[in-house]
């Protein structure tokens, strides 16, 4: 069995109306661990649909606050979920404004409708509070990552980080599909936005505690939810 990884996420609560959309769009809730069903498509078949959200639907639905990794030397998942626990305890609830759909290069994602300074805050202080807690990358895995078109100071934050869109160039978003030619693209946007709207997904972002994913033989799933200022 390979080891496991771990990643630090932004999760909805997971009886919001935000949970629900993601969730039901990658057919897959990470806090249950099990599929769920997709929402009624008009664009696309089932099949389909699974595969072009098939990327994101390995991550579960999430926003990225410290990227997935594997845990160093001499760490265990009690010490992770305990820093976890000090990390959101030192922290406040804020609220962003609301979210819309956004396409990324070849993919669509949620964003928040203006940037939010407090997320960009939170996400910058879950890089470096939990990186003694990462292994190094392999040479596999940073081979992987600079075949990607990388600023130097993206080479270099992955060189120091494990991660190259962190700090100053981070952008929370919430992915819904993979990557996809232009002309799907527009039709899985015009889906995904039927859906988004009357659904009550696009409401301000409360952002009130961070979650611990784990992924093992499988998709990443939600282990941990650590609320602010407990």
């Amino acid at each position: 069995m390979n080891q496991p990884r771990y990643a630090v996420y932004y999760a909805p609560p997971a009886q919001s109306p935000l949970w629900r959309f993601g969730s039901s769009v990658l057919g897959y809730d990470a806090e249950t661990g099990e599929e769920c069903a997709l929402p009624a498509l008009r664009r696309f078949d089932a099949e389909r649909w699974r595969e072009i959200t098939s990327e994101p639907r390995r991550y579960g639905f999430h926003g990225t606050l410290k990227a997935p990794f594997r845990l160093a030397d001499g760490r265990s998942e009690a010490q992770l979920e305990a820093a976890c626990a000090r990390f959101a305890a030192a922290r406040a609830p804020f609220a962003c404004t609301g979210i819309q759909l956004a396409v990324l290069g070849r993919f669509l994602a949620l964003r928040t409708v203006t940037p939010c300074a407090a997320l960009d805050r939170l996400a910058a202080g879950a890089v470096t509070a939990f990186d003694d807690f990462r292994a190094p990358m392999s040479e596999a895995e940073r081979e992987k990552r600079l075949r990607a078109p990388l600023t130097p100071r993206q080479q270099d934050q992955l060189a120091r980080w494990g991660y190259p869109y962190v700090l100053d160039d981070f952008r929370f978003h919430m992915t819904l599909t993979g990557g996809l030619d232009e002309e799907e693209r527009g039709l899985a946007e015009a889906e995904l936005a039927a859906q988004l709207a009357g659904s009550g997904a696009d409401g301000p972002l409360i952002v009130s505690e961070v979650a611990l994913y784990k992924q093992e033989n499988g998709p990443f799933r939600l282990i941990g939810r650590y609320a602010f200022g407990s």
